[in-house]
């Protein structure tokens, strides 16, 4: 039995919820721990001998321990287990009781647990966590949704165990309801994009530029010393230089190549539809996982398909620095579609969101933390409105700097097949938004011949509907 009271409780005692108990210890805040499995508990107090905790698998046991009123975090697989847990928690809470939901849970879902719960005079927050075993353990950024008021509960907490930039944590009050669910939603949106693009970068360089893996190594190494640098730029110049265990090849080239998903990626588009605000880099890197998930179909179509001949001589040192500029054009742009979407569903979902603290508690921390994070959070601090980062001068710059890069490149991988979805989706993207006028009044015009669905007129106000002339029989 638990011999004190303890200050917060933790449900999951997973690598991440173990993690975070480990971190929240760290900083003075004494921990009861809960998982139905007997050997994860174990794990726990093995590993957590000389910290102020308690594990348990016993559940009315972790509730005892607590000090009341109880603050219990949740580390448990998004979806139907959530709602398991709280429902085997409810009758063991009392009056004022929070439960924090710590998980990647879609954000109409922690909605309905907030109103539920709250007609129990029970306190719900949805928490985005993002940083991965050792962003838990030394300091994620951290996402919180919910009031203002319980969020002064755990605030102190939150931002002594959170990463540090500059000394400024990477937590901060983001609104009402859902609104920390849905930015670590929007996160892991953009982390689809960045990493397809990375994914992209990586085959160009292989098949057409011959780079080998310690070439490949080299390569994002100094990547990560400029504008690119960044988590993923950084973990991946790693990974080129891991060596397999099992057979001394080089670790990537042992793995297979067909990406798994847990479905955050998919959320964000779409939401992004139903709002109708256009993410087609994220869009298009949820669809490159689900075909590399096709890998027996791939491997048969390669013998049957053919593409076009790539024998095309590039010199390794320009392909390498076009392909530094395409990797930036295209970062921003999906930096961009992320933001602009948030953006909008701050206004539709009424959560108030500051798009500068949310850039401000990206910059450390979390997967997609990037120097660029730091230009996006100048560039909302300047205009908290401002309507798409590609306008705000410094990334519009950055843009017409690098957009040579972009197109030489996207050239080179159509003349040698190579598929690179996400970089042309991004350019598209760009010159799309910079077009004062677009096709799409042949769409218009479509519509209202097949389907009286009228249009609007470029001289005069008011909807408009004509009888199309019949075509010649």
């Amino acid at each position: 039995m638990a011999e004190q009271q303890y200050d917060y409780g933790m449900i999951g005692l997973g690598t991440m919820g173990r993690n975070l108990v480990y971190n929240m210890c760290d900083h003075g805040y004494s921990v009861a721990g809960f998982d139905k499995d007997a050997a994860q508990v174990t794990t726990f107090q093995n590993e957590a001998k000389g910290k102020t905790v308690f594990g348990t698998a016993d559940l009315n046991e972790f509730i005892a321990a607590l000090k009341s009123p109880r603050t219990i975090l949740m580390l448990v697989p998004a979806g139907a287990v959530v709602d398991i847990v709280i429902d085997e928690l409810k009758p063991l809470l009392s009056k004022y009781d929070m439960l924090i939901d710590c998980g990647n849970s879609h954000f109409t879902d922690t909605d309905k647990r907030l109103e539920s719960l709250a007609k129990e005079n029970l306190h719900f927050m949805g928490v985005g966590v993002s940083g991965g075993e050792d962003g838990a353990r030394f300091g994620p950024s951290i996402m919180p949704g919910g009031t203002q008021q319980i969020y002064s509960r755990v605030g102190p907490m939150l931002e002594a165990i959170s990463a540090k930039v500059n000394n400024e944590p990477c937590v901060t009050y983001l609104g009402p309801g859902s609104s920390g669910h849905y930015v670590k939603m929007v996160h892991n949106g953009i982390e689809y994009g960045l990493m397809q693009l990375i994914s992209e970068a990586y085959h160009l360089l292989k098949e057409v530029g011959g780079l080998n893996n310690d070439e490949l190594h080299e390569v994002f190494s100094k990547w990560n010393e400029g504008p690119l640098q960044s988590f993923l730029i950084e973990i991946t110049a790693t990974i080129f230089s891991q060596k397999d265990e099992l057979t001394n090849n080089s670790l990537i080239d042992m793995i297979l190549d067909g990406a798994k998903q847990k479905g955050t990626g998919k959320w964000t588009s779409q939401n992004a539809m139903d709002l109708g605000i256009p993410v087609p880099s994220i869009d298009v890197a949820v669809t490159a996982r689900e075909i590399s998930s096709f890998k027996e179909e791939r491997a048969s179509a390669q013998k049957k398909l053919n593409g076009p001949e790539q024998n095309v001589t590039t010199d390794k040192n320009e392909l390498v620095k076009s392909l530094e500029q395409a990797l930036l054009f295209s970062m921003i742009t999906t930096y961009a579609q992320g933001m602009n979407l948030m953006q909008h569903a701050s206004v539709e979902l009424k959560y108030n969101l500051k798009l500068e603290d949310v850039a401000r508690i990206w910059r450390g921390g979390c997967i997609i933390r990037a120097t660029l994070l730091e230009n996006i959070r100048t560039a909302y601090s300047k205009q908290p409105a401002l309507a798409n980062i590609m306008v705000d001068d410094y990334f519009a710059n950055q843009l017409a700097q690098s957009q040579t890069g972009i197109r030489k490149i996207i050239q080179l991988a159509t003349t040698t097949g190579i598929p690179m979805p996400v970089m042309m989706s991004s350019l598209s993207y760009y010159d799309s938004y910079r077009h004062g006028w677009l096709p799409a009044n042949l769409i218009q015009a479509q519509r209202d011949y097949f389907g009286a669905h009228t249009y609007e007129r470029t001289d005069r106000k008011g909807i408009f509907h004509t009888k199309w002339t019949q075509k010649q029989k």
